[in-house]
């Protein structure tokens, strides 16, 4: 089974308030969004669920993503809090179950089994990885006995993940952006600003645009209120050659620690 992703999804990180969370994720449904992605990090997946449950769109066209925590990891949790998700989700099964970050209680061998063991026995229809390194994505690929259907990292216009586009063009796989706005630094960044301005939109809808214009990545930004629709709004616009070849030419700054644990297990 490939794995097919809309262009747009929904991040829910930091939505941990139950009703808001389920407010968020059927607003989301309602206006058009098919890819809802949550966490058992984020403590939110009930609201995630009930969300999911409150929206009139069919459980079948919803791609629904959640990740194992890095301290469930190890093989038994990894196997039970699996389990425990999609009771909270509130479904019998996810489309997406993602290893969060490749730490703490990661161990390459017990860890992949697991999940290709969760994939065999439908608790989801993909593994997933997030937040590896091109080194940790070719080890996991030589352990799993599942397809790596889609790899998810911070991923914007001043962090462009050049070696890991690549990496998901080559080995045929998604590279999901979380943060696709950079935590909303840049949204005031002058440089997008001034692209968007040149383009009669918003610095949001100029980092959506850029990350649909790239090959095989798949932006999930959050949003709130107004911001759902007009993320979704943002498949509209189109960057000229001009405007994407100056976004490359920008200054990388990086949110992720690269000296971090999850990058140097």
């Amino acid at each position: 089974m490939t794995l097919s992703l809309p262009p747009l999804g929904l991040g829910t990180s930091n939505i941990d308030d139950r009703e808001e969370c389920a407010e968020t994720v059927a607003r989301a449904l309602e206006a058009g969004y098919r890819h809802v992605d949550t966490a058992q990090m984020y403590d939110n997946e009930a609201g995630v669920g009930e969300g999911i449950a409150r929206a009139d769109v069919p459980r079948e066209e919803v791609v629904l993503a959640t990740k194992i925590e890095p301290g469930n990891l190890a093989y038994d949790d990894a196997k039970r809090t699996a389990r425990e998700s999609l009771d909270r989700l509130g479904v019998d099964s996810v489309d997406m179950l993602y290893v969060h970050w490749p730490t703490k209680a990661y161990d390459p061998e017990e860890t992949l089994q697991a999940m290709d063991e969760l994939r065999e026995e439908g608790v989801c229809d993909h593994v997933c990885l997030s937040n590896f390194t091109p080194d940790l994505l070719d080890e996991a690929h030589d352990l799993l006995d599942s397809p790596v259907a889609a790899h998810q990292v911070e991923c914007h216009p001043r962090f462009r993940q050049d070696e890991l586009r690549a990496y998901a063009r080559e080995h045929g796989h998604h590279l999901v952006g979380y943060s696709p706005l950079g935590r909303g630094d840049l949204l005031d960044d002058p440089d997008i600003s001034e692209i968007a301005d040149e383009h009669d939109t918003t610095a949001a809808a100029v980092c959506l645009a850029w990350a649909f214009a790239q090959d095989a990545l798949v932006p999930i930004p959050k949003g709130r209120g107004d911001h759902v629709e007009a993320n979704l709004a943002a498949r509209e616009v189109e960057l000229d050659e001009a405007a994407l070849e100056r976004i490359d030419g920008l200054a990388e700054e990086r949110f992720v620690d690269p000296d971090s644990a999850a990058w140097n297990r």
